[in-house]
Order: structure tokens, then sequence, then C-alpha cells
């Protein structure tokens, strides 16, 4: 297949890139490089590099005439978006529209969208939240999530567009960005290995989904199946807290320093854990990377830069 994938010189879509050029599909890359690596980019993927948001976007799929997109591309800082309601709207709602806009001029078959399995839900009322839980997001982040799922099922009920919404929990693992608030991963292993500390935010026992990215690849495979649609969670349904994650990477790190604590980040959720009983029974997917082994291959990557 010939498949269009925006933001993939970023952390998880140039991972996706990968798996889709092994498989023997035709791949191309749209990314405005504000975040994302052109080193991320094979030398078989032809890149554009545009923003989401401009009118160009139609001209990239007249050329290059993708059968489906991978829509990675995304303003995916939480706290930005609350500082900075209106960029977050125009990167993840009127660019979302613009690309959908131009996939039905141009005949895409199928969509797949990276959306949020934390943000998207909130704080939960059930643990851990499968596809039925309300969504009631507390960030505009998570908003601007929800409304480019209701963008892709208006355009598949409207124009046959289909479309698969993967509500990622938090995704770590080589190539992901240790600068910036997001990613704790990242940004501690990264202060570790130059022999720092990192600090973390209040007590550290808020809890997250931690999916290491070479599973949330396989679902991305899984996606691309012929007649495969809807809303899945793509996660472990295990929560971590943050004390233990910065424990995990010290061990691996090979450092005995205790954790430091700084003041709590108002508005920071405080659990958040998923179900991925639905993509299991319906798409054969579950997380095959125990933490332990997904924090040691992604100390082994950071190590070797």
């Amino acid at each position: 297949m010939r498949i269009l994938i925006t933001g993939g010189a970023g952390f998880i879509a140039s991972h996706i890139q990968d798996a889709y050029l092994q498989a023997g599909h035709t791949v191309a890359v749209l990314d405005n490089l504000a975040s994302g690596n052109k080193g991320n980019l094979a030398s078989a993927t032809k890149f554009y590099e545009k923003d989401l948001r401009n009118p160009e976007v139609d001209r990239v799929l007249e050329e290059f005439r993708p059968e489906v997109i991978s829509h990675h591309a995304a303003q995916m800082d939480v706290r930005r978006s609350v500082a900075e309601p209106i960029y977050d709207c125009e990167v993840n709602g009127i660019g979302t529209l613009n690309l959908l806009e131009a996939a039905r001029k141009h005949g895409v078959k199928k969509v797949v969208f990276a959306s949020s399995g934390g943000a998207i839900y909130g704080e939960q009322i059930a643990y851990p939240a499968d596809e039925s839980h309300p969504t009631q997001p507390a960030s505009p982040y998570g908003i601007t999530k929800l409304l480019g799922e209701k963008y892709l099922h208006f355009y598949q009920e409207t124009y046959g567009i289909d479309s698969v919404a993967l509500r990622y929990a938090n995704v770590y693992g080589p190539r992901q960005n240790p600068h910036g608030e997001a990613g704790v991963v990242a940004i501690f292993v990264t202060k570790l290995l130059k022999g720092e500390t990192p600090v973390i935010n209040g007590d550290g026992l808020q809890t997250r989904d931690y999916v290491f990215v070479e599973d949330v690849v396989q679902a991305n495979l899984a996606a691309l199946r012929p007649g495969v649609r809807g809303i899945y969670n793509v996660g472990t349904g295990i929560e971590t807290n943050v004390v233990e994650i910065y424990q995990n990477l010290a061990a691996a790190v090979g450092l005995q320093a205790p954790a430091q604590h700084g003041p709590a980040k108002a508005g920071e959720q405080r659990r958040s854990v998923i179900s991925y009983g639905k993509i299991q029974k319906e798409l054969g997917w579950s997380p095959k990377f125990s933490l332990a082994d997904g924090l040691k291959k992604t100390v082994e990557y950071f190590r070797s830069r």
C-alpha cells in the first residue's frame, strides 16, 4: 500500500515508518520538523517538509496519492495546550481537518489516528478504563484528540473513509525526545546517564500506563488490515508510579542516588491506566514487552548515543 505518515520524523511514527517499509509498503512522511528529527527517516521514505495546517497539504496528497494515512502529527505537550489552547486547537483541530479534507478529495481509503488513552478519559472513574469509559478530557490537548476522533467518524460515515483511532497509553522507548515536559522515561534516563538526579514532581505516586513503542508499532500494523475500523486502547492495563520508573531506571543505569522531589504540577492527572481487552479480542494484539525489558532496551539506546 501507499501510506502517508504525518509526523513521521517523530518518536513513535518513525518506528511505524520502519515497520511499514519492512512490510513492503511505499511510505512518505509529512513533517514540519518542529519536534521531529530528519535523522529518523529511512532513505526509502519520500519526505515532505510541510506544516499540517498549510494548504499545500492538498498538493502533497495529490502528488503522492496515499491509500492510507497514519496521522501522528500533533501538538502533544499537555502543559503547552493549557498555556496556549488556541495554538493547540490550530494544530490538532484545524490541522487534522485540513488533512481530512485533502484525504476526501484525493481518494484516501483509511486513516489511522494516534489518539490518547490518558488525556481523553480525564480523571478516571474505573481502572483500567475501557473504550466505553466516559470521555471527560481535562486539558485542551485531550479535547482536541477527542475532536479528531469525532471528525474521523464524520468522514467515515459521510465519505466512506475507514478510520481507526488508537488511544495510546504513555508510550516510551528509543528515539523519544528527552527535551521538554513530556516523556518522563526519556528525561530521566538522559539525566541519569549524565550522572544527574532527575526531579520528581510531587510525591511521585501519580501513576501511568507505560507501553513500549515496539508494541505500539504492532498495533499500527494490525490497524492496516482490511475491515478494521473503530476505537482501540493501546496499553498494558498496568499502573506504574513515577517513583517506580525512577528506581527501575536508576538500577538499569547502575546508580544508587535517592530520588529528589520538587513541587507538584497543578492539575496533573493522578491515575491513568487503560484496558487492552478490546484490541486483544478483535485484533489479537497484546503487549509483548514487560516494563523491565522495555526500560532496558531504552537505556541501551540512550547509552549508545
